[in-house]
């Protein structure tokens, strides 16, 4: 299903021949289609109603010149909520299977740069009605034995909907009424607006043990049927319990199975048990059998928090969690730290050191430090002290003091960190210590290293070495602006040999980048630290890159301006014409570069000016021609389509001619009309020595135009010197919406928008859009026309389709657009107006049922009466009728098929007239097209009509 709404852009004032050029003015909203329903609120803005799950469509149609851009956004209520933003005119905004939180208020923008934008809003109110849930408490007391041994039960209905949903509860198939049973209260709950209903049970009693149903409704809102849920209530029903298999903590190694079992202690109805996994959903490869959790293989990307829930929709749900862990242990570092007392960088005699260990690990407080010297296990002692975790260090450091050291000290000393009883491999690093042996780091930058210049593309190497000092720590590479990542997007990255290699540069990566030694793998000591500048060399920037030069002939100044180069000075400047090197003496390459010529027939083509620089070569690009700029087309000529005689229509072409001084001077356009690519009309268009204006509208009358066919023309303008570049659009025969109020035009279906008329929401099936050219070639030749009223394969008419899966009775409903006729007065002496109906009907077949005609009239409460009904088979042809009507109000015209006893029974309905005033009689002659009207007063368009003045006449005897 889809619904549309249209948002109708309308000039403020009568557009003057001429003023080709206006800004978007105010709006004006206008429906078509088939929605739940539309309303005006207080501030006169439309609310549009859908169900969720269909298809909303929402159009903007804006008038203005040049062509205004159009931009869709959206808000929820007063919070912004960008829903799209995108240039499109004229276009679709289509959202299918619209959810509910795609209801709010949508924005249609149109601005073309000229005056000030317009903007229009519709809101969009989107209805849907959840399952319900149904859940049962007791009062809160102590419970003993079972669960309702205690007196008082609630039963609680929760359901999402809008609108607010209204609700019944049953006991049984009996409807419950709180005044007839004094046994029970329903009331809704505080702060639930209207989610919410609650029957409680006082002083239970036996026939209280019974099937409780919870219906709600939204009272057939948007076709969308009541929901219901069943509680059964017994002596028996308890809320649940569980209980894992497993600690609250599980820590594994990787690669081991993890069976997480949640056993279901009490509880009736038997609950259901639910797994879920913070933070994300389950493992790929987790199995839920039952109550059971299995966990395959874990690697560390399975931990997390598992939760079991159980859940009978008695009391609360039962919930218990486990924490898994699955150990991980890398990057096990080292730190020396000499005597921090002393403001040291070396290691000396007689003073305190310090060597710390870490490794990255999950549990870190897992982790156990074992110390070595030489080989052998380290023990506390009175001169080296050991400390699991050190309060000076990063958590999960373990350090190892010497104390006033000595030369028994100096030795290899190793740390080794492991997860005791675990599979996962320990991790072991040696520290040296000797005087020779630790030393602080000299960072240093090479010679000519300071600035590397790199073209954009490249690769850039950036160098920070160590060139003395022991141990090499590795070294940190950052940006010097603190704001800024390094091109990897992390804000450090660590080299261990001190080369920072980036490839692929760009500019944004040019500036200063620091390096640092690390704290860690060496001395714990003040950082050393260099800068490194990257300076990223790109050819010039110019501008324009390509620019549409159009002149007459006479001299023409081509200039090429450098906007931006690294380096800055340029090496060369070379201007070509259609690729051929212009020899010309060297120009100043301080200057712009600028070339003058003087245009002539035969040096138009295209103009490069080549600008290099040490980076490379950039190119400005000026296509220089005496021929004129395209014309513009003129997309708001208000009613474009005439209807002639013989099924024909003309169009009124009208456009504008960009910029008609920049070339010599027009005198003309080549039309020409095409239809799958084959030309039917081409014709020269002599301005007769009116040049054109520069937003000043041209128009043509393009004659001789089948109905309903679409058409290319296209259009160029002509100098006397050559013809432009020409342009295309696609005209199409439309058909205008009566809309708010009858007019005296004939809807003959031919385009999608099917005049405004809409199919009903509430009957079996819909009529369909269809001409001899779509027709299902396997149908039934019994049933049915084979063209539209007119006689032409092109031609639309509406149909209803008796085939399966339809069976006898069913109904299909087509809603005209809602009349307004509040503002038209009625005859004197009389205080309601007449209006025509008028319409041609095909009831072809043995099977067919029956077509009828209803009136409705819209006020407190909309009246559906039958003003037309026919049945049975009514022979081959098209018959017409029409007859008068007299609404008290704003009325709709609905033309009702319903389906007879087999499928040879397909009703159709075209060319449908509403018009004001009584039906008259015309003289009327038929042709093999439309008819032609050749008498009368009525303002009625020309081929309009079949058969008009008979059978009219005939039709109101009949009635």
């Amino acid at each position: 299903m889809e619904l549309y709404w249209i948002l109708l852009f309308s000039s403020v004032c009568p557009l003057a021949w001429g003023q080709g050029v206006y800004a978007p003015a105010n709006a004006q909203i206008v429906h078509s289609g088939a929605a739940c329903n539309v309303k005006d609120d207080n501030i006169s803005e439309r609310i549009y109603t859908i169900k969720e799950g269909d298809t909303l469509v929402l159009q903007c149609i804006v008038k203005g010149h040049p062509r205004p851009q159009v931009r869709w956004t959206k808000t929820a209520g007063s919070a912004s909520e960008k829903f799209q933003e995108t240039s499109i005119y004229n276009e679709t905004l289509r959202i299918k299977g619209i959810l509910r939180v795609q209801g709010g208020r949508y924005y249609c923008k149109a601005d073309n740069g000229v005056g000030v934008a317009a903007i229009k809003s519709i809101r969009v109110d989107v209805q849907y009605l959840d399952t319900p849930v149904l859940t049962v408490h007791q009062t809160i007391s102590d419970v003993r034995g079972n669960y309702y041994l205690e007196k008082t039960v609630f039963l609680r209905c929760t359901v999402n909907s809008n609108p607010p949903a209204r609700f019944i509860w049953k006991r049984g198939n009996m409807l419950i009424e709180q005044s007839k049973d004094n046994g029970v209260d329903i009331y809704e709950p505080l702060y639930t607006q209207g989610e919410t209903k609650v029957l409680k049970l006082k002083n239970l009693r036996p026939k209280d043990f019974a099937d409780y149903i919870c219906q709600v409704s939204v009272r057939n809102v948007c076709n969308i049927e009541d929901k219901s849920v069943t509680f059964r209530l017994t002596n028996a029903t308890t809320p649940p319990m569980i209980r894992l298999s497993v600690n609250d903590t599980v820590v594994v190694d990787p690669g081991q199975d993890v069976l997480l079992t949640c056993e279901v202690t009490a509880g009736f109805p038997f609950p259901t048990v639910i797994w879920s996994r913070n933070p994300g959903p389950l493992p790929l490869s987790a199995q839920v059998r039952g109550a059971t959790l299995i966990l395959r293989a874990v690697t560390p990307a399975d931990a997390g928090f598992y939760n079991c829930s159980a859940v009978n929709n008695v009391g609360n749900p039962a919930r218990k969690n486990a924490n898994l862990v699955v150990r991980t242990m890398s990057n096990l570092t080292f730190q020396i730290t000499p005597d921090s007392n002393k403001d040291s960088e070396t290691i000396q005699m007689g003073r305190d050191l310090k060597l710390s260990c870490h490794v990255d690990a999950i549990p870190q407080d897992k982790v156990n430090y074992t110390w070595y010297k030489n080989g052998a296990p380290v023990f506390n002692s009175v001169s080296l002290i050991l400390l699991r975790s050190d309060p000076e260090m990063a958590p999960g450091t373990s350090s190892l003091e010497i104390v006033d050291m000595k030369f028994r000290d100096l030795a290899t000393y190793s740390c080794v960190a492991n997860f005791p009883g675990s599979t996962v491999p320990e991790l072991r690093v040696d520290v040296n210590i000797s005087q020779n042996s630790v030393s602080p780091p000299v960072l240093s930058v090479p010679s000519g290293g300071q600035v590397v210049n790199v073209r954009e593309g490249g690769i850039a190497e950036l160098v920070c070495l160590i060139v003395d000092g022991k141990p090499r720590p590795p070294i940190l590479w950052s940006r010097t602006e603190k704001d800024l990542l390094m091109p990897s997007g992390r804000p450090v990255e660590e080299t261990a040999d001190g080369r920072l290699r980036l490839k692929n540069v760009s500019r944004d990566m040019m500036g200063a980048y620091r390096c640092q030694t690390a704290p860690y793998n060496g001395l714990n000591i003040k950082r050393r630290e260099a800068q490194v500048q990257l300076n990223v060399q790109y050819p010039p920037i110019l501008d324009p890159v390509f620019q549409d030069v159009r002149s007459r002939y006479q001299m023409v100044t081509l200039r090429c301006t450098v906007l931006r180069s690294n380096p800055p000075r340029l090496t060369d400047i070379r201007w070509y014409r259609n690729g051929d090197f212009i020899r010309m003496p060297m120009p100043d390459l301080k200057e712009t570069p600028e070339f003058k010529f003087k245009l002539e027939p035969n040096n138009n083509g295209s103009y490069e000016c080549r600008v290099t620089n040490p980076a490379g070569t950039s190119t400005c690009t000026f296509n220089v021609t005496a021929q004129p700029y395209n014309a513009e087309f003129y997309f708001d000529t208000p009613n474009p389509v005439r209807i002639l005689k013989g099924n024909n229509y003309s169009y009124n072409l009208q456009w504008t001619q960009r910029d008609p001084e920049a070339a010599d001077r027009i005198i003309g356009y080549w039309i020409n009309v095409r239809k799958n690519k084959q030309s039917l009309q081409s014709k020269h268009i002599n301005l007769k020595g009116r040049e054109p204006e520069k937003g000043v509208l041209l128009s043509h009358t393009i004659s001789d135009l089948r109905i309903p066919l679409s058409y290319e023309v296209r259009l160029a303008p002509i100098t006397t010197y050559s013809t432009g570049d020409y342009i295309s659009r696609i005209i199409q025969y439309s058909e205008p919406y009566t809309y708010p109020r009858p007019s005296d035009h004939v809807c003959g279906f031919e385009d999608e928008r099917i005049c405004g008329f809409s199919q009903d929401r509430s009957d079996d099936f819909d009529w369909t859009r269809q001409n001899h050219q779509t027709q299902n070639p396997k149908r039934s030749s019994n049933t049915g026309p084979d063209t539209d009223r007119s006689g032409t394969k092109e031609g639309y008419y509406m149909y209803i389709e008796a085939s399966q899966p339809r069976v006898q009775g069913d109904k299909a409903r087509l809603l005209s657009p809602l009349f307004n006729v509040t503002s038209v007065r009625g005859p004197k002496g009389s205080g309601r107006v007449p209006y025509c109906v008028s319409f041609y009907n095909h009831m072809k077949g043995k099977h067919i049922g029956t077509l009828n005609v209803l009136l409705r009239v819209r006020s407190i409460a909309s009246v559906d009466s039958v003003i037309w009904t026919k049945s049975g088979h009514q022979g081959p042809d098209w018959k017409k009728a029409c007859f008068d009507i007299s609404p008290s109000g704003p009325f709709q015209i609905i033309f009702e098929g319903i389906r007879g006893p087999n499928f040879e029974g397909d009703i159709a309905i075209d060319d449908v007239s509403i018009t004001i005033g009584k039906c008259k009689q015309e003289n009327t002659v038929a042709s093999a097209g439309k008819t032609v009207l050749i008498g009368g007063s009525h303002s009625l368009p020309l081929a309009s009509w079949l058969t008009f003045g008979l059978s009219c006449f005939l039709s109101l005897l009949y009635r």
